[in-house]
């Protein structure tokens, strides 16, 4: 069923849509309006915390799922939820100042790249199983 897997990544929508709203409010508060990417630092921290979630749920979101079939649903969430609170860190450290976001970020860092070998470990050892060696 994946339940787990499913809040987790209803929950990073979730944050990934607060950063969008955040920019949004940036643009108004630093005035700038579209199409302009530039201005105030305040607006461009904004945009960059909105830009990096997107980048880094496109790695997230396909690792956690894989994670969560082949390894363990419970762990995917947990894994998952980590990456979640370390990007929620990096967004309130980065809206701060941009060398307040290495904490958030080692903690999603280290969240996905533990996804990451979970996956490769699994579908590795499946793959040997399947071929029969």
């Amino acid at each position: 069923m994946l339940l787990g897997a499913s809040i987790i990544t209803v929950s990073a929508l979730l944050v990934y849509f607060v950063t969008i709203i955040n920019v949004g409010r940036a643009r108004v508060k630093y005035n700038v309006m579209p199409p302009a990417m530039s201005g105030d630092p305040n607006f461009e921290r904004a945009l960059r915390v909105q830009e990096n979630m997107l980048e880094q749920l496109i790695f997230f979101l396909p690792l956690m799922w894989i994670f969560s079939y082949y390894v363990s649903e419970l762990w995917g969430a947990i894994l998952g939820g980590i990456w979640i609170l370390g990007r929620v860190l990096y967004a309130w450290g980065y809206y701060q100042e941009a060398k307040k976001r290495t904490l958030g970020f080692g903690i999603s860092s280290l969240s996905g790249m533990s996804l990451l070998l979970g996956c490769l470990i699994s579908l590795v050892m499946l793959g040997i199983k399947t071929i029969n060696f």
